[in-house]
This record gives C-alpha cells, sequence and structure tokens, in this order.
C-alpha cells in the first residue's frame, strides 16, 4: 500500500479498478513527400481542419446537453474553434508541406509543437496550463489525419478510474460518466479547463501527481480522495473498508442534507449565524454555487483571465468577467481577489529559486502597477453593476497595504475625472496568509475593511512545510496549535476593530476542523460549493458555546494529534454518518 499527494481538483471519494490511458504525445515521424503531391496533401489538411471543426461544434453541443448554456463552459471549445478557425498558423503548416515537402501529419505537430514549446519556456504554471487545449487540438487533427482513433474512452465496458499523463478538454467531455469513477493525472492544475470541466461534471479527480501514471497498471485499486488530493495505491483491506464507510456515507450524507437543509438559515443551536459564501474561477460557476446555498462569493480568483494562449486580458477583458459576475449576483457580495500570480509571468523570463518566497501577489502588482492600476479600474467600473469588495493577496506588510490603498485612490480620482461612475465606497480587505501578517493584525485591521484567512497558504508557511512535498507532508495540519494560535490572533485583532474575518482556504471545507474555526470567532466561511449543504447541517447541529470551548482547548494543546481525536469525538457526536476514520486519514495525510 503506498499514498501519493497530488492537487484535489474535483471532491469525492472512489474506490475502483485502474485503466491507464497510454500516452498519446509521441511525436509523428518526420517524412517527406514528392513535390508533385504537396497539392493534394494541402488538401488533406484542409478537409482534416474542416472536420476538427465539426467535432468540435458537436462536442460543444454535448456540453451544452450536459451541463445547459448558462454554465458557460462551452467557452472552452470556442477557443478551440477559434484556433481551428485562425489563418495564422495553419498557412505555416501549408508552407512547410509545399516548401520542404513533409507529410501534412509531421508538419502539423511541428508548427503545433513549436508553439507549445514558446508556452513552456514562459515557466509559469497557469499558461502551462493552457498547452492541453494545443496538444487536444493536435490530436484531433492527426486522427483525422490518420483516419486512426484512440482509445475511446465513451465506450468502456465497467466503472474504473482513468490515469493518464493529462487529459484533454474533449477527453473529459466525451468520458462516460457511468463509467468513469474518477480521474488521476500526473500533469494539471486547479485551474485548469479539464479541472473546471471535472467539478462542473462531478467526477472526483485529483492532479499533479508527477508519474503516477508510470507507477500504475490496469487492474490495480486504488483509492482517491478528491477532497484531500490523496491517492492510495492497492489499499489494504482495513482500508478499503474505512473508506467504502466514507464513500457510502458521503453521498448518503450529501443527498439528505441537500435537501433538508435548503431554504434554511445558517446558524448554530445557540443563536450564532455563520455565513456561508463560495470560492470560484469562472463567473459560470456562479449558478452552481447559488443552488448549492451558497450566499455570495467569498473568493474570486482573477488568475483565470490570465489563461488564454493569446495575449493577456486588458482591462476590457477584466471588466466584462466582473460585470457578469455581479449580473448573475444581483445583490449578493462577491470579493474580487487581485492578481495572485508570480513574477515569472510578468517579468523578464528570469525563474526564481524558490517563487513562493520571491515576488508574486501583492508584491508582483505593486512592482508592476500599471498591472495594478488596471485591474483597479475594471473592477471599480465594474462595482456599480452590483456588491464587489477588492482583496489583496498574500500581505505581509502594512506598507504593502498603504501603498496599495494609495495607488487605489490614484485610480478613483482618474475615474472621477473622466465622468466614470464607479462605487466610492467599495471595502478592500487583507488576505492573512503568512505568520508575519496573523502577527500585525492589529496594524492592518486599522488599514482595511475586512480580513480573509487563506489557510492553506497559513499551515504551509507556519510550519514549514511543502504539502505537496510526500516526505513531508504529514506535517502539514489545519490542527497544529501554532495554526490556530495565529487564527485566533487574527479574529480577535478583527473584532477589536470591528472588521470581518472570513477564511477561505481547504481547512474551511473540512467538517472535521469546523467547531475550530467557528470556536475561534470566525463567521464568514467561502468553500466549495458543493460542501455547502454539509457545513449548513453541521453548523446548524453545534452549539457555538461547546465549539468555544474546543477551541480554547486546542490552542492550548501540544500537538495536532491531540486536537485531530477531541475533534474526532465531537464530530461523531454531532453527526457520526459523516466522519467515520476523519482522524485516521487526517493522520496519514
Amino acid at each position: 500500500m503506498e499514498t501519493k499527494r497530488g492537487i484535489a481538483v474535483s471532491p469525492g471519494i472512489v474506490i475502483g479498478q485502474v485503466f491507464v490511458l497510454e500516452s498519446e504525445g509521441a511525436r509523428i515521424p518526420r517524412k517527406f513527400i514528392m513535390p508533385e503531391e504537396a497539392p493534394a496533401e494541402v488538401e488533406r489538411f484542409k478537409k482534416a481542419i474542416e472536420k476538427s471543426r465539426h467535432q468540435v461544434d458537436s462536442l460543444q453541443s454535448k456540453l451544452v446537453g450536459l451541463l445547459g448554456s448558462e454554465s458557460g463552459l462551452s467557452e472552452i471549445f470556442h477557443a478551440h474553434a477559434r484556433m481551428l478557425a485562425d489563418t495564422g498558423w495553419p498557412q505555416r503548416v501549408i508552407a512547410q508541406i509545399n516548401n520542404k515537402n513533409f507529410t501534412a501529419e509531421y508538419a502539423t505537430s511541428e508548427i503545433l509543437r513549436r508553439y507549445i514549446a514558446t508556452l513552456d519556456k514562459l515557466g509559469d504554471r497557469y499558461i502551462a496550463q493552457r498547452t492541453a487545449d494545443i496538444y487536444d487540438i493536435e490530436h484531433r487533427i492527426l486522427d483525422n489525419l490518420l483516419g486512426e482513433r484512440r482509445e475511446d474512452l465513451a465506450h468502456l465496458t465497467e466503472p474504473v478510474v482513468i490515469v493518464a499523463k493529462s487529459l484533454s478538454p474533449s477527453q473529459t467531455v466525451a468520458l462516460d460518466r457511468s463509467k468513469i469513477l474518477a480521474f488521476v493525472t500526473d500533469a494539471g492544475g486547479r485551474t485548469s479547463h479539464t479541472a473546471i470541466l471535472a467539478r462542473a461534471l462531478e467526477i472526483p479527480a485529483v492532479v499533479g501527481l508527477g508519474d503516477i501514471s508510470g507507477q500504475l497498471s490496469g487492474g490495480d485499486t486504488v483509492v482517491v480522495d478528491g477532497i484531500r488530493g490523496v491517492i492510495i495505491i492497492n489499499p489494504d483491506e482495513e482500508t478499503i473498508a474505512r473508506y467504502r464507510v466514507r464513500e457510502r456515507d458521503m453521498h448518503v450524507f450529501e443527498e439528505k442534507v441537500s435537501a433538508e437543509v435548503r431554504g434554511l438559515p445558517c446558524v448554530t443551536t445557540d443563536g450564532r449565524e455563520v455565513t456561508l459564501l463560495a470560492n470560484i474561477e469562472f463567473p459560470s460557476e456562479i449558478a452552481t454555487a447559488l443552488e448549492h446555498g451558497a450566499t455570495g462569493i467569498g473568493l474570486y480568483r482573477t488568475e483565470f483571465l490570465y489563461h488564454s494562449i493569446d495575449t493577456p486580458p486588458d482591462e476590457a477583458a477584466h471588466f466584462s468577467a466582473y460585470k457578469e459576475a455581479m449580473r448573475q449576483l444581483g445583490h449578493l457580495p462577491i470579493i474580487i481577489r487581485l492578481l495572485d500570480l508570480g513574477a515569472d509571468k510578468f517579468g523578464e523570463g528570469r525563474r526564481e529559486a524558490n517563487p513562493f518566497l520571491g515576488c508574486r501577489s501583492i508584491r508582483l502588482l505593486l512592482k508592476y502597477p500599471d498591472l495594478l492600476r488596471m485591474q483597479v479600474r475594471a473592477v471599480l467600473r465594474a462595482s456599480v453593476y452590483g456588491n464587489a469588495r477588492i482583496m489583496l493577496p498574500l500581505v505581509t506588510t502594512v506598507g504593502e497595504l498603504r501603498e496599495t490603498k494609495r495607488i487605489i485612490e490614484e485610480v478613483r480620482q482618474q475615474l472621477r475625472a473622466e465622468g466614470v461612475e464607479f462605487n466610492p465606497d467599495i471595502e478592500l480587505g487583507a488576505m492573512i496568509e503568512v505568520p508575519s501578517a496573523a502577527l500585525i493584525a492589529d496594524t492592518l485591521a486599522a488599514n482595511c475593511d475586512f480580513f480573509s484567512i487563506g489557510t492553506n497558504d497559513l499551515i504551509q508557511y507556519t510550519l514549514a512545510v511543502d504539502r505537496n512535498n510526500e516526505d513531508v507532508a504529514a506535517l502539514y495540519s489545519p490542527a497544529d496549535p501554532a495554526v490556530l494560535r495565529l487564527i485566533r490572533n487574527t479574529v480577535e485583532a478583527g473584532e477589536r476593530h470591528k472588521i470581518p474575518v472570513a477564511v477561505c482556504g481547504e481547512m474551511g471545507s473540512d467538517l472535521l476542523y469546523l467547531p475550530l474555526l467557528v470556536g475561534l470567532g470566525v463567521k464568514e466561511l467561502s468553500v466549495g460549493s458543493k460542501v455547502i449543504p454539509g457545513l449548513k447541517k453541521f453548523v446548524r447541529s453545534m452549539s457555538y458555546g461547546d465549539a468555544k470551548q474546543i477551541a480554547e482547548k486546542a490552542c492550548e494543546n501540544e500537538s495536532a494529534q491531540e486536537n485531530l481525536l477531541l475533534l474526532e469525538d465531537y464530530v461523531k457526536d454531532i453527526l457520526p454518518e459523516s466522519v467515520q476514520g476523519e482522524t485516521e486519514n487526517n493522520k496519514s495525510a
């Protein structure tokens, strides 16, 4: 039995047999044609392009049929259609055929792989994720040129867990959901198109697992924990039994709870109200979030605007996205986090030795103030259409906060001079993601309107643990007393300065840690939309007084393990069907 860690991109727990999707990334051999064959070869290439366009249109229609046109996710295949309709790169392919006498297959692969290599050199993980779309287009055209079909995932005969180096958006949409239990991949990130589709289609998925496709064989058994990003290879009987219970209980719990709490207030048994908001990356996720009971958007990750393989978005693109999000939300709040990207995207091609301690997030925006001004202008212009707030990522000093406020005020004055309408009272918040920010929370609170605690980074920076490094991942624990004391310090500072404090990291999505957060005084959680009904059920079942006592004891305990046992005992008493084995799972996680 072996446990692997990756990136959880779509929640759910399944146990199943592995189906390894063989790599489709091999290059086409370099082959030539006779010069007189070039016109026919060019015509063959054009027909393959046209057939590919029809196939993309069909996939787009299928996606609309699955999720409805209002989901907006069919835009993924709009991008494929635009690329197939482009005249630039196909003309370069045709030139390779005419001038170098390459076959259509080789010329296609050569041109598109050059494009991919150029993007890879940028060294940015968000841009790199877009190369999957280009591979998707390349594979489709080559299929049509060669007259061959790759493995048909739409017609599997029994349920399996797909294991692959990567999955393209086309492959993901083509999955037969009655036969696909989950998928895991070597590559990928939370904001890739494939990850977004997995969440929309509610297929549990873990990505970014390194060489998982090389370590598994068809017929192996795996546990896929899409909540924590954990894969267990060939688990023993005890582990299987534990996860079978969790899998069954989770499904029963989700269905029952969703119906039970719909329309009810999220309040503890002794009257403490807790607000549940959703985290999103695309405006198209808002409808699902509201359906699950979200009362607004507590974290809008705006990095998705930079996923295009073409050119970075301008102010108009930002404005359009924010306006659409606010149109869907009406009066409900939306917290727009400014860009949380690294310097590799906007710098001079230099890669940092340690990007997590480098020029990223608010540091990057202050280094490139025109980028900050452009995004702030878009948010302010869109603010008249809804209830928007601005949030700064990875604030580490009060100087960063004050300088950002100065630039925002400059933008306000510029918009006034231009006669552009905006909300002059839009609130500005800071993300508390590093120990320095939590320790000076009083000073920061005096300079902003709200806090949002990003627990993922706060835990990582506090405990000096890379949670994706399997050698130290066991040390990553939200229940560690050091982490809890920093959260407590932040919440108390917010209370003293009368500003709200939310939590928007993965810790807030886990029922096990909910008593801690509520007991520490957190009144607002922003989470993945699917877990909202379960969290509401738990809040309505717990006492704030009890949670407060638990949180106080946990802050004084000596270890995370003590706190996990304390939490498991309490949660079992309140919702026993939802947490069987949680402590053991957190120990192994």
